[in-house]
């Protein structure tokens, strides 16, 4: 998977106004996966709603998950595209997780808005 691939994972939760958007560059400290894209939503109804616009987008890019969890509760989405591992989060389990602090060392991309570009850090 390139990492335009995982960019366009990233603006197809934009496109659902996702919330801190950012992608993890995890590929030189991890074996499992290249990235890891985090995401959140309001509701559980918009973080389900983010889940299908992500496989709608990677489907039309003939990306096929690996596996799917959480889609039932929809408080925290797993989304595994083997070399990319998609999170997405209602606020709170977002914030109670804290995925983001496990990752501190690895480039990241944050995505501000769907109308301002990305920034690496």
């Amino acid at each position: 998977m390139s990492k335009d691939d995982a960019v366009a994972g990233a603006q197809a939760a934009l496109d659902k106004k996702a919330l801190d958007v950012v992608l993890l560059e995890v590929a030189p400290v991890v074996t499992y996966a290249d990235y890891i894209l985090i995401c959140s939503g309001r509701s559980t109804v918009q973080v389900n709603a983010i889940a299908a616009e992500i496989e709608a987008q990677m489907k039309l890019r003939k990306i096929r998950p690996l596996n799917i969890e959480g889609l039932t509760e929809a408080r925290w989405i797993l989304m595994d595209y083997d070399e990319l591992i998609i999170h997405i989060f209602v606020e709170d389990a977002r914030s109670f997780y804290n995925l983001e602090r496990l990752w501190g060392d690895v480039p990241r991309t944050v995505f501000e808005s769907p109308t301002t570009s990305a920034l690496t850090i």
